[in-house]
């Protein structure tokens, strides 16, 4: 029989977090972040990681594994929750995978194609491509060379485009036919996917509290903290990092601060969405606002028969 491995997705701010802390205690499994922030040290509120307490009542894994200053991609992710997932079945447990960076999970359950790596002249000629023409060339290039993986990119993502491009005129495959080739935890396992959905009304009303309770806790005085640092690109993705350097280096008020993280909060949970519904095989749970977490994680035992 495969061993399980059992995965809790969905938007932010919509309650993983509990819902997985009371799903691993019933399992007794141990939880993998999926979440591309969380493996940031000394990032504690913009990355909305669980607490000690949390942390020290269920085994966590990938969180606080690296500073701020280095670059982190998926590469990485996938060869160390593939690691973390083989540490937690010789435990003879089950691997309880939580988060929300779409393109994680993706690549984990279907593995990463082995394409030709980057080539600097190529993607010179391609960007500049884009800016003399702009992105909609590429984007419409891109949809006569391979259909399929321009339907899963935006036709705004100039980087994945370019990427996807710069595949095809190296390798004469497009990333559709490479992918295929690619073997990930579906292969392997037998993988469960639960993805938790709030009404999207009740949804921007966490979010928004979410946020107030961020900076009630001192999300200004950790990102001043960071700014000291340096910061790598993908760390600079975290969620308040550029909303609160705006106020700290006096182009707008607190309150715009605010305002401004709540609104990019709202987007970002809607491309988490968006990623998510193209993913095959997620048994969708409606959560309530009268939903215990304690209810929710019964609901998924009494589907995996466990």
């Amino acid at each position: 029989m495969k061993k399980k491995v059992i995965c809790l997705i969905g938007p932010t701010a919509v309650g993983k977090t509990d819902v997985a802390l009371s799903l691993a205690r019933k399992l007794g499994a141990e939880i993998i972040s999926c979440d591309s922030m969380q493996v940031y040290k000394s990032v504690k509120i913009a990355s909305a990681k669980p607490n000690r307490a949390q942390r020290r009542s269920i085994p966590h894994h990938l969180i606080d594994i690296i500073p701020p200053s280095q670059e982190f991609d998926v590469a990485r992710f996938c060869s160390l929750a593939r690691k973390a997932i083989s540490a937690i079945h010789k435990k003879d447990k089950i691997p309880l995978l939580v988060g929300g960076t779409g393109l994680y999970l993706q690549a984990l359950l279907d593995g990463l194609f082995k394409g030709p790596g980057q080539n600097p002249d190529l993607r010179r000629k391609l960007y500049s491509q884009a800016e003399k023409y702009g992105c909609a060339y590429c984007y419409k290039r891109l949809k006569r060379l391979d259909p399929q993986a321009a339907c899963a990119i935006h036709p705004h993502d100039l980087r994945r485009i370019v990427r996807a491009l710069e595949v095809y005129l190296l390798s004469g495959k497009t990333i559709t036919e490479l992918k295929k080739r690619s073997h990930g935890l579906k292969d392997r396992f037998d993988c469960y996917l639960f993805g938790l959905q709030r009404n999207r009304n009740l949804l921007y009303q966490r979010i928004e509290k979410r946020v107030e309770s961020m900076f009630r806790r001192g999300l200004v005085a950790e990102m001043r903290r960071l700014k000291r640092r340096k910061v790598s690109k993908t760390a600079q993705s975290l969620l308040g990092y550029k909303e609160v350097l705006g106020f700290l280096n006096g182009r707008y008020s607190l309150e715009e601060a605010k305002r401004l993280l709540k609104l990019d909060t709202r987007r970002y949970a809607k491309r988490q969405l968006s990623w998510f519904r193209r993913e095959k095989g997620i048994r969708w749970i409606e959560v309530g606002p009268e939903d215990a977490p304690e209810a929710i994680a019964e609901s998924i035992i009494s589907i995996l028969g466990c």
